[in-house]
């Protein structure tokens, strides 16, 4: 019976010890809630670290530091800075304590020093605690305004990126209408920088500037010298318009019909207010699509000039049926038309494909 009772106030005595363990939390154990991501604070100070006048060793030790808090445990920081040192990767205590001190003058950072200097913390019976060590409080308090900052960065980011292409686009058909342009060097020249967001408007503006002189040179009409005899030279530029357009509505034959293209291309067809009847209708409609699609209307001209007016519209119906399947319009429609695949577009092929994807009888 002796054994028993011992035995029994032995387990007494370990579940009251649990439960009275468990009973005293600090009192800043929820300063890190379920809701705060400091890791995600911690990107957005990366992704802004520069605009604070911080190195990436700056935050390869804040990163460090931020490795050492537990959830449920607070934001101050008690490992050593032998610990810290060790954690970043072998730094110096000289260089760490200047990375804490530029936090502490950022307000990234509070130090609440213990008496001898040491890092721990202390709890009272009632569950009151103090902390002693670095505290990262500032930082989670500041949460909102990091990352209002990382995301303007980023958006700024995204619109120079977006400056930046828009402008090879306009170079590159410089560079078609007008290869001796001394603009398009000096203008690519000035991309090999870094640009500001201003210095990409500025300089998108005066490639548009560019392009619209050109298209204006491009587009003017030809003055035509009329002979003496007027009416015998209008009968025959109409007798010659009339046979050249019954030329133009025969399909060549790697073209297909008007009816098959206009059925197998249904995204085109959707933007037409008009039934699209004739080949001159098809071409009147590409026009109209062309430039929705990125494409330049002097790229086009060039191009129906070169394949004809007919294969030019065929690759424009196709190019907006295939859709997401092609990254750049404008590149795409010059290697059909005018680049190393000219020799090789082949529109009915090509409408017979779809159709058979698609399941459309041609």
């Amino acid at each position: 019976m002796g054994k028993a009772a011992l035995v029994h106030e032995t387990m007494t005595f370990t579940k009251l010890t649990t439960r009275r363990k468990a009973a005293y939390p600090a009192a800043d154990d929820t300063a890190l809630t379920a809701g705060t991501d400091i890791w995600a604070i911690f990107r957005a100070l990366r992704d802004s670290h520069t605009q604070f006048g911080l190195r990436s060793g700056h935050m390869q030790t804040l990163q460090a530091m931020i490795s050492f808090l537990k959830p449920g445990h607070g934001e101050t920081v008690f490992a050593s800075n032998v610990e810290i040192c060790r954690r970043v990767g072998g730094i110096d205590e000289r260089t760490l304590r200047r990375h804490i001190d530029r936090f502490l003058d950022l307000g990234f950072m509070t130090r609440h020093d213990s008496p001898n200097r040491k890092r721990y913390r202390v709890r009272s019976s009632d569950g009151q605690s103090i902390s002693y060590g670095l505290s990262l409080s500032p930082l989670i308090e500041r949460a909102s305004e990091l990352m209002a900052i990382a995301q303007e960065l980023e958006n700024r980011r995204r619109d120079c990126i977006f400056l930046r292409k828009q402008i090879l686009t306009s170079l590159a058909h410089l560079e078609e209408v007008s290869p001796e342009s001394t603009f398009v060097p000096e203008a690519r020249k000035a991309l090999r920088r870094k640009l500001s967001e201003a210095e990409y408007r500025a300089l998108l503006a005066s490639a548009e500037a560019e392009c619209a002189l050109m298209s204006t040179a491009v587009d003017a009409p030809k003055a035509i010298i009329l002979p003496a005899n007027d009416g015998q030279n209008v009968r025959h530029q109409s007798s010659s318009e009339k046979e050249d357009k019954d030329l133009e509505e025969r399909p060549t034959p790697d073209t297909p019909d008007v009816r098959t293209l206009t059925t197998v291309c249904d995204q085109a067809t959707a933007f037409s207010t008009n039934r699209l009847g004739t080949w001159k209708d098809v071409e009147d409609h590409a026009r109209t699509l062309a430039p929705m699609m990125g494409i330049h209307i002097t790229t086009f001209e060039k191009a129906a000039k070169t394949v004809g007016s007919q294969k030019a519209s065929c690759a424009i119906f196709i190019l907006l049926q295939l859709g997401q399947r092609i990254r750049n319009f404008g590149a795409y429609f010059h290697s059909l038309t005018l680049g190393r695949r000219v020799h090789q577009f082949n529109p009915s092929l090509l409408l017979k494909r779809l159709a058979s994807a698609e399941g459309i009888a041609s």
